[in-house]
């Protein structure tokens, strides 16, 4: 059990369903020209969710310290798994991860695109061991790392079926992938900042240079809501402007993605307790899903 609360199950599960609604909810019912199937998919998820999994991992290794101050009921590694399992965990995950994105991308005919993988695994354990203890650059390299999680859906899908030139219906589905990805880095920046005011008795312990620990928790949770508050009214913009004749997507983008917007910024609005801080933190990680999951209705608005 505590092997599998350092891969963060739920987080793992919530990227899988992402790619599957890319895969299966938008690129398929549009009729884009792709280069995977089934199996290849497959391979794709596993390298995906592995890295991902290796990143929770070696995270957890070095921040035995700082979680034992913001969250010691949640740290196993040095009392129920050793240092060393988890390292052995770490490699093992890296191993499957890269050997899938290897075996993936000489299915595809491109096995240069393997390199993407270990790219994504030396940024993860770069980031575990150093970036995140440098101002903002901790925050945006991970974001961007979730960003390419979608991205990927592009590179792997997308790519590998272009013939002589990007035919408009792959222009069009690459785009507006982008366009998710953008919102997946955007959310999860918000989510880093407000993670990092919530953890900022144990940062300030491992000498951590955070926004929060620079300018102030209410500096930053101002900030935070900030970006709330614009990406709320830029998507009812764009839903009045661009959904309207669409009634359960314009529900769906008003009810799921601007009301979690909005709950979020009532709570960071007064927010001084840690506990007020994680409801945020959680609502964040709920918002990129549901935001994500809305490319679904595109298959739909795109063929009309």
């Amino acid at each position: 059990m505590d092997y599998l609360r350092m891969v963060r199950p739920i987080n793992l599960l919530l990227l899988l369903l992402m790619q599957w609604v890319i895969k299966f909810g938008f690129f398929e019912p549009l009729g884009v020209q792709v280069a995977m199937e089934t199996l290849e998919f497959s391979l794709l998820a596993i390298a995906t969710l592995s890295i991902a999994a290796a990143g929770n991992v070696i995270n957890d290794i070095h921040d035995v310290v700082i979680d034992a101050i913001n969250k010691p009921k949640k740290v196993v590694v040095g009392k129920t798994i050793t240092e060393k399992a988890a390292y052995n965990l770490y490699i093992i995950l890296n191993i499957i991860g890269v050997g899938s994105g290897f075996v993936l991308a000489n299915r595809l005919g491109h096995p240069g695109l393997a390199a993407v993988f270990i790219i994504i695994s030396a940024l993860l354990y770069s980031y575990a061991t150093y970036l995140k203890s440098m101002l903002l650059v901790g925050n945006l390299v991970i974001s961007l790392l979730v960003a390419s999680s979608l991205l990927v859906c592009i590179i792997f899908d997308i790519y590998p079926a272009i013939q002589t030139e990007l035919m408009p219906l792959q222009k069009t589905a690459a785009t507006l992938v982008f366009w998710y990805a953008l919102w997946a880095f955007y959310v999860n920046l918000m989510r880093e900042l407000v993670k990092d005011i919530q953890d900022i008795n144990g940062d300030k312990k491992g000498e951590r240079n955070t926004l929060p620990i620079v300018l102030g928790r209410l500096r930053v949770r101002n900030i935070v809501f900030a970006m709330a508050i614009s990406a709320m009214i830029s998507l009812l913009l764009y839903a009045y402007t661009n959904l309207y004749d669409y009634t359960f997507a314009l529900g769906y983008v008003v009810f799921l993605i601007c009301g979690p917007l909005l709950y979020f910024c009532i709570r960071a609005w007064s927010a001084k307790k840690k506990r007020d801080f994680a409801a945020m933190s959680i609502t964040l990680k709920i918002l990129m899903f549901t935001g994500v999951v809305s490319i679904y209705f595109f298959a739909e608005i795109l063929t009309h």
